[in-house]
């Protein structure tokens, strides 16, 4: 067991429900993972059910359009987890994971996470809540999809960002790993068209630019600029 395996583990918001105990067996079953920007992590159509928790760095989500497209879905920081199939063992990964920035992966097999839950069933209530989130946040991206305007959501989408970063809480600045052509992608929307939003929030203080990055001020200032809107 390394103790930098043990300190990703107690970042994992899906893992909070786990006492000690049970983050120390997980860290002896675990492996780190290093990776570098552009590399493929997962496939799309992988058939295994790994945990993986980013340790440092980020692991962006992304399918491809019929041209062969990269699309963006999502952006994964430090301390989220991804790879569902871990509850449905045998079922294929329904989109790849790469390497947005140098970093690294903790990697839990499936089988052992399954049965580290079997042996401390008190880390399900947590685990569900977890779970029900993501499926909240992803019907959420739907609905904004299907009845916002272009300003929803790409405001929406930035919050959805924000609460993986943030717990949920957004109660802090939010910086993302993030270009206009990334937001284009995730929305499949234009560069120009994306541009024209974000110009409009930055005007309102809502975002700001650095190189390569987007932050949040006051996610919950965005999150009222859009329920005005």
């Amino acid at each position: 067991m390394s103790d930098r395996a043990l300190a990703i583990l107690r970042s994992c918001s899906l893992l909070s429900g786990l006492p000690e105990s049970a983050l120390r067996e997980a860290a002896t079953a675990a492996r780190i993972r290093p990776f570098q920007t552009g590399q493929v992590l997962y496939e799309r159509g992988e058939v295994q059910s790994t945990l993986s928790v980013v340790g440092t760095g980020n692991v962006r989500i992304s399918s491809t359009n019929p041209e062969g497209r990269e699309v963006i879905l999502t952006l994964f920081h430090a301390g989220a987890w991804f790879g569902d199939t871990v509850f449905s063992p045998g079922m294929p990964r329904v989109f790849g994971a790469t390497a947005h920035s140098d970093g690294e992966l903790l990697e839990i097999p499936g089988q052992d996470y399954r049965a580290l839950l079997s042996r401390y069933p008190e880390a399900y209530p947590r685990t569900l809540d977890m779970l029900s989130r993501r499926l909240w946040s992803a019907i959420s991206v739907i609905e904004d999809n299907a009845l916002r305007d272009m300003p929803g959501r790409l405001g929406r989408r930035l919050l959805f960002l924000a609460e993986t970063l943030d717990g949920h809480a957004l109660t802090k600045p939010v910086t993302f790993k993030l270009t206009r052509e990334h937001i284009a992608s995730m929305l499949g929307m234009s560069r120009q068209g994306v541009h024209g939003v974000l110009k409009q929030l930055e005007k309102e203080g809502l975002v700001r630019f650095g190189y390569g990055t987007v932050t949040l001020p006051d996610p919950q200032a965005l999150r009222y600029y859009l329920d005005r809107h």
